[in-house]
């Protein structure tokens, strides 16, 4: 039984003196310094830096450890070994290198190094730390306002990431990293633009990574060829309650709840699913809707048989409740069935809104967001695609070594805002679609696990489990996922987990690798949150702000 728990208190950004004030926003504020000319030891690292920037990670760990053995103190060789690891996704082996760098050969680029391995490790507000310290500090280094960058918008401060980010391309443009976060921030012609220039060279993205990239421009690409407005709500109404449906293990057992969703007149029940993101229909949804191949998609999820085809497509017209949305992105599944059901909706598909899940009474309910002390008259959309635009920049012509540079908004991103009835609400990481809630389980520190109304059972990885139980194999137990069953599953004995205002004692947690859950994140995910705990509570969220609030009903 769940029962009331005090607030769990969520470190937020840290606004330190000066740091803010040396960030800019892009709008007429001057640039920063030109980056300090490279040190000799900066200059030794060349090589190894230049295998990196290419992608040659296994010539980059070899000259960086050569450069170790052969002069022990030199950071720069630790910071990108490190680098390294991370990129061939070796979180211990990161850690361990960077830890001795620290010992023998601490310096502010051997500190922003450690900021990321922490951020990779789930320790957000260490990793914070570090970046702000090393600024403060008067060493303005590229990655460090990346890294910031990417903290802000885990937390929803959308307006101040865009800002670390133009200072991070500011002081390396050259580098993979932050040119996608740059790119990122432009409008759709523009994006094309600068995907099709970075794509055409060799970059420190692994080949995952660059097939990913390749995909999303060629969906901008074919969505450029249609409608040039956005998924777009049409109805007069700005707000819905809907019946939610069984959907049933058994004639006496639920496995979660539907969304019954019309897609060009196509009646489906859409598995409600916070733990996927936009609407995913299988191949005869799709089909009888008479949606149309737009660009190929791979798609995959929970399970070993990695990803499936799929394709992009747009529905003239999405009705929810008494919603009516025109021109969405749709996913489909080039296959007969997504786990049984005609597909799945993401809550992500619902920024725009205030969500309210309310399990006991099986009502999902959208309502308007608290308008922002500034918000004028603003198009509330489906959030159904990813790839919108993510500015109102057009880019100018610049002198800058990557080209061109978005110009001033009128209006763009803007930082999270609690309004005065959300100040009780539970602040959480964003990462895309997914939500992370600081969870505590047994007395280990405080985890980030994926709200996950699509999962049926809580769910942890087997490091943090053994941090505070013992971990047993069970031959009888079964996950399956989009990309198949898993092959290595466990159970974990008792485990008290503590999340928003509430603790739950949980027997016999079943425990499998979250590694593909985190890398896709690109933060440690140490668990789920699933819909037979989720299934005893109206859970309202708030996904432009990050915030999550649970009420249990028995």
């Amino acid at each position: 039984m769940l029962r009331p728990l005090l607030r769990i208190a969520l470190v937020t950004a840290v606004a330190v003196p000066g740091l803010l004030a040396q960030t800019p926003a892009p709008a007429g504020v001057p640039r920063p310094p030109a980056p300090i000319a490279p040190s000799t030891p900066a200059l030794l690292t060349e090589e190894a830096d230049a295998f990196y920037r290419t992608g040659n990670f296994d010539s980059a760990r070899q000259k960086y450890q050569q450069l170790i053995q052969e002069n022990p103190k030199l950071p720069g060789a630790y910071a990108g070994l490190t680098r390294v690891y991370l990129k061939q996704k070796n979180v211990p082996l990161a850690f361990e290198t960077i830890s001795k760098g620290l010992q023998i050969a601490d310096s502010p680029s051997v500190r922003v190094a450690l900021g990321e391995v922490y951020f990779r490790q789930g320790k957000i507000a260490e990793a914070e730390h570090e970046w702000v310290d090393v600024i403060n500090s008067g060493y303005r280094d590229a990655r460090a306002y990346l890294g910031i960058a990417r903290v802000s918008y885990a937390i929803s401060m959308h307006k101040r990431a865009k800002a670390m980010v133009y200072q991070a391309h500011e002081l390396d443009p050259a580098d993979s990293d932050v040119q996608r976060y740059w790119i990122a921030t432009f409008k759709t012609a523009d994006r094309i633009k600068f995907l099709r220039d970075y794509l055409s060279r060799a970059s420190s993205d692994d080949v995952t990574s660059r097939e990913r990239l390749q995909r999303q421009l060629d969906y901008l690409l074919a969505r450029a060829q249609g409608p040039k407005r956005g998924c777009r709500l049409v109805s007069t109404i700005a707000s819905t309650e809907t019946n939610l449906i069984r959907l049933l293990h058994d004639p006496r057992h639920i496995r979660g709840y539907g969304l019954p969703v019309v897609v060009n007149g196509e009646k489906s029940e859409l598995l409600l699913d916070t733990g996927a993101s936009g609407i995913l229909i299988d191949r005869r949804v799709a089909e009888k809707a008479g949606l149309t191949k737009l660009s190929e998609t791979r798609i995959g999820g929970i399970g070993d048989k990695g990803e499936s085809n799929g394709y992009m497509a747009v529905a003239n017209s999405i009705k929810i409740g008494q919603l009516e949305f025109q021109n969405c992105p749709v996913e489909v599944l080039d296959k007969r069935s997504v786990l049984f059901d005609d597909g799945l909706i993401g809550g992500d598909v619902f920024d725009d809104f205030l969500v309210d899940i309310d399990f006991p009474k099986e009502k999902l309910r959208l309502t308007e967001l608290p308008k922002r002390p500034e918000d004028a008259g603003r198009t509330i959309g489906l959030q159904a695609d990813s790839d919108s635009d993510a500015s109102d920049e057009k880019p100018q012509e610049s002198n800058s070594a990557a080209g061109a540079k978005p110009s001033p908004a009128q209006s763009g991103p803007q930082d999270r805002y609690i309004a005065p009835e959300m100040k009780s609400y539970t602040q959480i990481f964003r990462f895309g679609h997914m939500l992370l809630v600081p969870t505590g389980v047994g007395a280990a520190p405080f985890k980030l696990f994926l709200l996950d109304t699509g999962a049926f059972g809580n769910s942890i990885s087997p490091e943090a489990a053994r941090e505070v139980t013992k971990v047993h194999g069970d031959p009888n137990m079964y996950v399956k996922g989009l990309s198949g069953s898993v092959k290595n599953v466990y159970t974990a004995d008792k485990a008290v987990i503590r999340f928003g205002h509430l603790r739950q004692p949980n027997e016999d947690i079943v425990t499998f690798d979250l590694s593909s859950v985190s890398d896709s994140a690109g933060t440690e995910v140490s668990g789920t949150l699933g819909f037979k705990t989720l299934s005893l509570l109206d859970i309202k969220i708030d996904y432009r702000d990050g915030l999550v609030d649970f009420t249990y009903k028995p």
